[in-house]
């Protein structure tokens, strides 16, 4: 098994309770309150901006052309691509660019943001595409499993550019490539240095958990 098929395999169940997280499951049914949806949209924007620090470390350390072509490549299709998904539905609530550059994150937020930061710039490559793909990951996992379990779900007036975006063939082939850089980075990785990409990718998927539970916490304009 290779190196990113085993970290996958070890937080399957994990990537499974979250598709039956209650956010998850509303965007699913497209039942979630636009409230909520909301929330968390202007905090996974904040996120992503980091996220897409975390890979332009990637590509300032990489020591081989071709590693730093691919975080280079996935800042661009996080600044020009994914964040689009949020830029489309800012417009589509009524939020303006102002009050996008001015949403300040949340404590699980910038926990989050900070532990991959950290991974970032005090450890190696690998490490640093370990700490991230679990966010890539996770969301072609939750998407394409909300799409089985609600047929036509890409096809919702408001949540089904989500559940596209995430399940789209395009976003599959940037996972697999991200997926391909890390194996091609740990051929010679020994047993205990795997072992460490394992506790990173799984501390960065209970950091995922959290993310979820902050946006489904977040009532009447407070998050509780």
């Amino acid at each position: 098994m290779k190196v990113s098929e085993r970290l996958v395999a070890s937080q399957k169940e994990v990537f499974d309770s979250y598709v039956n997280h209650p956010f998850v499951q509303g965007i699913g049914k497209g039942d979630l309150a636009k409230e909520k949806f909301q929330y968390y949209l202007l905090q996974d924007y904040v996120y992503l901006i980091d996220y897409a620090r975390v890979f332009s470390i990637g590509a300032a350390k990489a020591k081989r052309k071709e590693t730093m072509e691919v975080f280079a490549a996935y800042v661009h299709q996080i600044l020009s691509g994914e964040m689009d998904i949020h830029r489309n539905y800012m417009k589509r609530l009524g939020i303006t660019k102002e009050e996008m550059d001015n949403v300040k994150a949340s404590l699980d937020n910038t926990s989050y943001t900070s532990y991959m930061i950290r991974v970032a710039y005090e450890e190696g490559e690998a490490e640093l595409a370990c700490a991230i793909l679990s966010c890539a990951i996770s969301y072609e996992h939750i998407a394409k499993k909300l799409l089985a379990e609600n047929q036509g779900a890409d096809q919702h007036e408001f949540y089904g550019e989500w559940i596209k975006g995430y399940t789209s063939e395009q976003y599959h082939k940037e996972n697999l490539q991200l997926m391909d850089l890390l194996d091609e980075l740990t051929k010679d990785y020994s047993g205990k240095q795997i072992e460490h990409l394992e506790e990173i990718f799984a501390i960065a998927t209970a950091y995922e958990g959290a993310f979820w539970d902050m946006a489904w916490r977040y009532e009447h304009g407070v998050e509780i």
